[in-house]
């Protein structure tokens, strides 16, 4: 298993766009998170009260999707290639090949999130004062290291569905789908019930409710819970993944 992951960190390590998509999810959080916080006119707490947690950390709905994209070309990049045949052949235990490259992109996700959530937090404490608001100091703690934890689990989505489907473009579609189809809905539909129903299963619907600090009593789902539906259905996919990368031909 070390000398399989070692060898899955190097092929990561040494792909040029790896790096840069791995800037990409540190920049484009960061910028949106940062405009985000300038863009609230807040100037009296008691007139305008937003979330600032989530607020300080909106660039997680776009950063994700970065995430994504790098979890997806672990994967396909290979297929693409061919390589993976030599992959299978050196390491012919394949659920040992899917958790070597399911640890490497957990291990850059989580040191690039973690880079791109302190990042969001310190905009906030430089942007947010002069609107009025501040950042509390628990709940912040809960929520940065809740983001952190829920692009890990996007990036592990992301692999699971692209080794089950083995086409960058198509694996790319299905992550996005599963993640930005339940707040559509959750627009469209009329029934209030309905709508919470919707909220409580996405996954990030369900899982960014991990950023929220105020009205959690209100929540569809609690932030921990929430977390842990995105846990299943990160679970899932990896195990499609597996199960498709044992009874498939390279």
């Amino acid at each position: 298993m070390s000398l399989t992951l070692r060898a899955e960190w190097t092929k990561l390590r040494t792909v040029a766009s790896t790096g840069w998509l791995l800037l990409g999810v540190v920049v484009v959080t960061v910028a949106v998170s940062a405009a985000a916080d300038a863009a609230d006119l807040c100037t009296s707490s008691a007139g305008c009260q937003p979330d600032v947690t989530r607020l300080s950390l909106t660039g997680t709905d776009v950063g994700q999707a970065v995430v994504a994209i790098v979890a997806v070309l672990a994967v396909t990049a290979e297929y693409g290639t061919g390589m993976i045949r030599t992959t299978l052949a050196a390491v012919p235990r394949r659920t040992v090949v899917l958790a070597a490259k399911a640890v490497a992109v957990a291990g850059l996700t989580l040191a690039a999130g973690a880079v791109a959530v302190l990042g969001s937090v310190l905009a906030g404490e430089l942007i947010l004062p002069g609107h009025g608001l501040t950042l509390p100091g628990g709940p912040m703690v809960r929520a940065a290291t809740g983001t952190v934890l829920y692009l890990t689990l996007i990036a592990l989505l992301s692999l699971g569905v692209a080794t089950a489907v083995r086409d960058s473009a198509v694996a790319i579609g299905v992550v996005l789908g599963l993640l930005y189809v339940f707040p559509i809905l959750g627009q469209v539909v009329a029934s209030p019930a309905w709508r919470r129903h919707l909220e409580q299963i996405g996954p990030m619907t369900a899982g960014l409710e991990i950023q929220a600090s105020t009205g959690l009593g209100h929540l569809p789902i609690g932030p921990w819970a929430g977390l842990g539906v995105l846990a299943g259905w990160t679970l899932v996919a990896l195990l499609a993944g597996g199960l498709v990368l044992r009874l498939r031909d390279a």
